[in-house]
């Protein structure tokens, strides 16, 4: 395992990625969804207060910067017009299903079950911002979900106590970031579009 303090690495390429999809906001250029993007903020901010509650320590940092960079998003989608994306029912299904583990994590109060919840309803919110992927890749930025999966990797290589407090909200941010990251690189919408589907 490498030393903790890589976690600041990884939180600073988090926050270039996070800088880049800002910037692409402002310019209209990349449209966030912002259903997933304010509970993006909103599910790892309460993650990271379970980690800290817990006593994590430096590794609960990457769980703060993978809150506070989509907030940031979030914010800056009703600046530029141009960068909203239409919210649908499904958006709003997949709002409130998050929502509602977000509660379940206030009822139980335990840390891991917090951590947990979190991450179920930060899969949840992911879903609208998957599908865009899939059908318009373009309205997105790849390079933030691919610093922010390098993110997740350089916390989970600091990991010294393999517990779920530890690994959990981490792991999660490789696999989800790089599933995005793929799915806008590659344009497997379009892909399946013109090559599968006709």
């Amino acid at each position: 395992m490498i030393d903790e303090r890589f976690v600041i690495v990884g939180v600073l390429l988090n926050a270039i990625g996070g800088a880049k999809y800002l910037f692409d906001t402002l310019k209209g250029k990349t449209k966030p969804n912002k259903v997933t993007w304010f509970l993006w903020a909103l599910a790892p901010l309460i993650a990271f207060a379970a980690e800290f509650k817990q006593g994590i320590g430096l590794i609960s940092l990457m769980t703060f910067s993978v809150g506070f960079v989509p907030l940031i998003i979030f914010l800056a989608s009703f600046v530029n017009r141009q960068a909203a994306w239409k919210i649908t029912r499904l958006d709003i299904a997949c709002g409130i299903l998050s929502l509602l583990g977000l509660l379940l994590w206030f009822v139980t109060k335990l840390g891991n079950t917090a951590i947990f919840f979190a991450i179920i309803s930060d899969a949840i919110a992911a879903i609208p911002t998957l599908i865009k992927s899939y059908k318009a890749p373009e309205t997105e930025s790849k390079q933030a979900y691919l610093l922010s999966g390098l993110n997740g990797l350089i916390t989970t290589l600091t990991i010294k106590q393999w517990t779920f407090a530890y690994y959990g909200f981490p792991v999660y941010m490789i696999v989800s970031n790089w599933i995005i990251f793929a799915i806008i690189h590659c344009k497997i919408g379009k892909y399946f579009k013109n090559n599968v589907l006709k």
